[in-house]
């Protein structure tokens, strides 16, 4: 640890807690995240996730959960967006593989003094081992079925550079679930086409932010009192100028969460499959661009859903 730990106030009413990095933590926030323990250059900068190669403070704004991107020593700022950050473990080492057993001693009873004492709505694990740490088990990513008092608990993919095999539109994917969770908005209803010409080639659609770029397939937000054919037909008219098609079957229904939509925190999608001849899309309205691609090629681009290529590949085998 470092030659002056930080005595950080224990906000569940206990002793102040030796830690190179300082909790963040007030009452009623929407989520509190937990990492496994600091490593030696978030100690040296006692502030979370301080290693520039760490994908937290990039991941938290690309899924909607901050109105900025944040830096490490803007941790306490933080507070005022609803979030918190603890340790499941508050000794310094140079890598998670170097915790022993007894640094999670009485992990799980803090975080469920935090619960407790702080409420906040949801607590979020940084990384399976953050959690197996806390309560001794194994789990998948996502919501899990234990709760804290009234506290929901999730765990995500791991931000360290170390993980670095969990591709980012993976973990950002489960960032974004996240987030739409704990929006507690409503859910919006959408509609998509998988358009193929005579080649069976497939027209997607890019879009994209600052963190990347992704393909998804026309379509959008069914609006009320539309049938899913009226929908597809205003979309495709007003997004790729298709007109004249025969509404296909219904390929797949899928829901998710996320913020990317304004006003709403999950979506159900219904796609469905169009056909086309020779079709050269006369424009193109809010996406960066429209290409169309063989069914191989789409095993090598990011998009939306995350296997879409898989999805089209048992559609076309069906």
């Amino acid at each position: 640890m470092g030659e002056c730990a930080a005595q950080v106030t224990d906000m569940t009413g206990g002793d102040p807690t030796p830690s190179d990095v300082p909790d963040v933590l007030a009452p009623g926030l929407r989520i509190v995240f937990v990492g496994i323990n600091p490593g030696r250059v978030s100690a040296a900068a006692a502030a979370h996730f301080a290693n520039p190669r760490n994908d937290f403070w990039r991941l938290l704004h690309a899924a909607r959960l901050t109105s900025r991107r944040y830096e490490p020593h803007e941790q306490f700022a933080l507070l005022e967006e609803g979030i918190g950050v603890t340790n499941a473990a508050y000794r310094t080492t140079p890598g998670s593989g170097d915790l022993r057993r007894a640094d999670f001693v009485g992990s799980g009873e803090r975080l469920e003094r935090i619960a407790h004492d702080l409420k906040p709505a949801w607590l979020a694990f940084v990384g399976k081992e953050a959690y197996r740490g806390a309560f001794g088990a194994r789990v998948e990513l996502g919501v899990q079925e234990r709760t804290l008092a009234d506290t929901r608990l999730f765990v995500l993919p791991s931000t360290s550079p170390a993980n670095a095999a969990v591709p980012w539109d993976v973990r950002r994917r489960w960032f974004e679930e996240l987030a739409g969770r704990a929006g507690g908005l409503p859910r919006r209803e959408n509609v998509r086409a998988v358009v193929v010409d005579e080649q069976e080639r497939i027209l997607l659609l890019r879009y994209g932010d600052e963190y990347g770029h992704w393909w998804v397939p026309s379509g959008g937000g069914r609006e009320a009192g539309e049938s899913d054919e009226q929908t597809v037909r205003r979309e495709l008219e007003e997004e790729i100028g298709l007109l004249d098609f025969e509404l296909g079957p219904l390929l797949w229904e899928r829901e998710g969460w996320t913020l990317e939509e304004p006003g709403f925190g999950s979506f159900l999608s219904r796609v469905y499959l169009v056909r086309v001849g020779r079709f050269d899309p006369p424009h193109l309205t809010e996406a960066h661009e429209l290409r169309w691609f063989t069914a191989a090629e789409l095993e090598h681009i990011s998009t939306r859903p995350l296997d879409l290529a898989e999805r089209v590949s048992r559609a076309s085998d069906s």
